[in-house]
């Protein structure tokens, strides 16, 4: 891990909000962010690039992205920040297109190895249910956020409305064989995985209502597995994250079958950072606290 003891005051410019469907979302992440970075004695800007023409405060050392989705998540912030040579946090553009495609993520796990749910690609909202196919399945836009758009398909009469429903958030739809068993979420800082949250919802499942509602769902940190298989849930998660190139820090949804099996989900990228949000819950139980959660991402951006 990198340390902050000798970290000198800098002047950090925090971009949250953002066109994305998940705004709302990143402007709390970036408000806190921004507090904690000012906590610690920091010169902090705040910018919002809701619109396409935007330019950075003066003199702005390290961007620290706060950005969901669409536009912070995709490649496509990071690609221009590249082009004005200026460090950013997390991973870089290549690794951001690729974790933000879940299509492009689980071909990376395939070729790497990594275990992932079975898999299928739709585009029209006129497809019927595949052959060699059973319920339950889950349905995602394969370009949006994890939990936005997601849908549960528990019986084949569903199909056509929750199919319909996900491709009004995309072009493409991903559909995966849905897991039964325990679901887990692995940070990685630094490059090394930090102790495994897991996530117990405690009505339905682990959506979006469910993510962002206060005290809708319950979280275990560190989640209550073995050491054996507590090793390879972490494996399976590092591994995805280098299968996509990543860099820095990314938290990485695991499930895990009832014998133990991790099954990787996906990769965030950029994952929420509330002073609730799961990677840094994650760094608490490793002894990272907030602010220096926060500043270890600067440090890890300015030490390339």
């Amino acid at each position: 891990m990198v340390s902050s003891k000798m970290s000198k005051i800098l002047k950090i410019t925090v971009m949250l909000g953002g066109p994305s469907a998940e705004r709302e979302v990143s402007l709390r992440t970036g408000g806190a962010v921004a507090k904690a970075l000012r906590s610690l004695g920091h010169r902090v800007d705040e910018l919002d690039p809701k619109e396409k023409k935007w330019s950075l405060p003066a003199g702005t050392e390290v961007v620290f992205l706060a950005l969901h989705g669409t536009y912070g998540e995709d490649g496509t912030v990071q690609r221009e920040l590249d082009k004005l040579g200026i460090p950013y946090t997390g991973c870089d553009a290549e690794a951001s297109r690729l974790g933000f495609d879940k299509i492009l993520t689980k071909q990376k796990c395939v070729e790497a190895g990594v275990p992932t749910a079975r898999f299928m690609i739709f585009e029209s909202r006129s497809a019927v249910w595949p052959m060699g196919w059973q319920p339950p399945v889950v349905l995602k836009p394969v370009r949006q956020g994890s939990s936005v758009g997601l849908q549960f398909v528990d019986r084949v009469g569903d199909w056509s409305k929750k199919l319909a429903e996900a491709l009004r958030y995309d072009t493409q739809v991903l559909m995966e064989e849905r897991i039964l068993g325990r679901e887990t979420t692995v940070g990685i800082l630094g490059n090394r995985p930090l102790p495994i949250v897991e996530v117990r919802p405690k009505a339905g499942n682990y959506d979006y209502q469910n993510k962002y509602t206060a005290g809708a769902t319950e979280y275990l940190c560190p989640a209550p597995f073995d050491e054996a298989v507590t090793a390879r849930i972490q494996e399976a998660a590092l591994g995805a994250f280098k299968a996509i190139g990543g860099r820095d820090y990314s938290r990485v949804d695991v499930m895990v079958r009832p014998n133990g099996e991790p099954v990787v989900l996906e990769v965030n990228t950029l994952p929420g950072m509330t002073e609730t949000s799961l990677l840094p819950k994650a760094a608490m139980a490793a002894g990272i606290g907030y602010a220096e959660l926060c500043q270890q991402m600067v440090d890890l951006a300015l030490k390339r």
